[in-house]
C-alpha cells in the first residue's frame, strides 16, 4: 500500500505543478492577447501617419513645380478620389 500512495502522492504533485503551470500559460496568454490589440492600435496610427505624410509629401511637390498634363490628371484624379471619400463619409454620418 506505501508503494500506490507514493505513487499517488507523485501523481498529485504532478497534478499541481501542471496546474500551476496552466495558470501561469493563461496569464501570459492574456498579456500577449492584450499586447497584440496594442501594437494592432500602434501600427493603424502608424499607417495613418504615413498616409497623412505622403499626401503632404505629393501637396509640397505640387506647389513647387509645375505639372505636365498627366501629372495634372493624376491629380485631378486622386483629388476626385478624396471627394467621393468625403461625400461617402457624409452620407454615412446623416444616416
Amino acid at each position: 500500500m506505501s508503494d500506490l500512495e507514493s505513487q499517488l502522492k507523485r501523481v498529485s504533485e504532478k497534478l499541481q505543478l501542471m496546474l500551476k503551470q496552466r495558470e501561469l500559460l493563461l496569464k501570459e496568454n492574456v498579456k500577449m492577447k492584450q499586447e497584440i490589440v496594442t501594437l494592432r492600435s500602434e501600427r493603424l496610427n502608424h499607417s495613418n501617419n504615413v498616409e497623412k505624410l505622403r499626401q503632404q509629401v505629393e501637396i509640397l511637390k505640387i506647389s513647387r513645380t509645375e505639372m505636365s498634363e498627366q501629372e495634372k490628371k493624376q491629380f485631378e484624379k486622386r483629388l476626385s478620389q478624396y471627394i467621393r471619400e468625403i461625400d461617402r463619409c457624409i452620407g454615412l454620418l446623416e444616416q
